[in-house]
């Protein structure tokens, strides 16, 4: 059935409409902004989420990958990393070295739209999540293989955890107590306990684990596998592996996922699958799959009233707009080399200034 409705998909292609919001959505989404991470670039790309046009860029350092709105609004975190890109099969003996220097956390005050500091959180950083009150940064550090905790308040790095081979995603559970943190290499998550700033579980996925998303109780996590073609369903109270699903769409990559605002929708990027695949979290299947979305989507967004979606391109070097509910792409959005990451902030600070 689901092939079926793939093939039914694929029938509908891509069509250009308006992306102009009905007036009757909230001020919040009038004034929301979503940043772009830009890997083969120094800088984010803004865009105003009302017109869905790229309204600014912000300096922000080498290679942005990981990226995150404050819990309090007023801040963008970018993860930053003076290593040199290597895709799956590169001769790593002839690359240059790395620009330590350049690794760290980016602090990017949003009302001033310009680079505030930078945060040494270890080598390598890819990507990273913040507790729920927006004081401590937990960093997967690609090179090390490690996972760094690090004060926003005072900047010091206060552990840095064994996690795996080549660590990736990160997610914070919404109760701040657990931290699941993927480990590309070892197929598997680190669930670190954030209070005693200790490893407490391994949980196997498929192979590649890469994006995480909790639902808003804690009680489940969804962590994509590129290799596997699945997402696999965790018990994060017990950090046991519930189920896997089968992402059965041609060429399907699981790359990034991101929960929609009810949280009853997951919505997984398929890399150079092209598409985005809708799992219903109520059952944990596969709901239908949206085509042609763009080239190898990666990171995902979702605007704050849940109609629209926000995919990073990195080979085509743009964001798909994509209606959340029919999966047309409403328009595409020239952004810069390489994007990468996508975080949607409901409200500007811009626009109080």
């Amino acid at each position: 059935m689901l092939a079926g409705l793939a093939v039914l998909c694929a029938c509908r292609g891509t069509r250009q409409v308006s992306t102009q919001p009905p007036a009757a959505l909230s001020a919040a989404w009038a004034e929301a902004r979503v940043y772009v991470s830009n890997e083969e670039s120094t800088e984010i790309a803004v865009i105003d989420a009302t017109t869905d046009t790229l309204v600014s860029r912000i300096f922000v350092g080498k290679r942005p990958r990981g990226i995150r709105v404050s819990p309090d609004g007023k801040s963008l975190f970018v993860a930053l990393s003076g290593s040199p890109i290597a895709p799956p099969g590169t001769d790593e003996s002839k690359l240059p070295p790395p620009d330590r220097a350049a690794d760290g956390i980016a602090v990017v005050d949003l009302a001033a739209q310009k680079l505030q500091r930078t945060l040494f959180t270890g080598e390598d950083p890819e990507s990273f999540d913040t507790s729920p009150d927006g004081t401590i940064l937990y960093v997967s550090n690609e090179d090390a293989g490690t996972a760094s905790i690090v004060s926003l308040v005072t900047g010091d790095l206060l552990a840095a955890l064994p996690v795996g081979q080549e660590p990736e995603g990160v997610r914070v559970r919404p109760d701040g107590k657990v931290v699941y943190v993927t480990s590309e290499a070892e197929n598997q998550v680190a669930a670190i306990d954030t209070l005693t700033k200790q490893l407490v579980a391994r949980i196997d996925t498929g192979p590649r684990p890469r994006g995480i998303a909790f639902t808003s109780d804690g009680r489940r996590a969804y962590v994509t596998a590129e290799q596997g073609g699945t997402v696999a369903v965790i018990d994060a109270q017990k950090h046991q592996l519930l189920s896997e699903i089968k992402i059965d769409f041609p060429g399907a990559k699981p790359m990034g996922v991101a929960l929609s605002p009810g949280g009853d929708t997951a919505y997984v990027t398929c890399g150079r699958g092209g598409a985005i695949a809708v799992i219903d979290v109520a059952t944990n299947q596969v709901r239908k799959i949206f085509p042609q979305i763009g080239a190898r989507p990666w990171g995902i967004g979702v605007s704050p009233d849940g109609r629209k979606l926000y995919t990073a391109n990195g080979p085509s070097n743009d964001v798909s707009v994509v209606d959340a509910a029919s999966g047309a792409v409403l328009t595409r959005i020239p952004v810069g080399k390489g994007p990468w990451g996508i975080a949607v902030a409901p409200e500007s600070p811009v626009s109080k200034r």
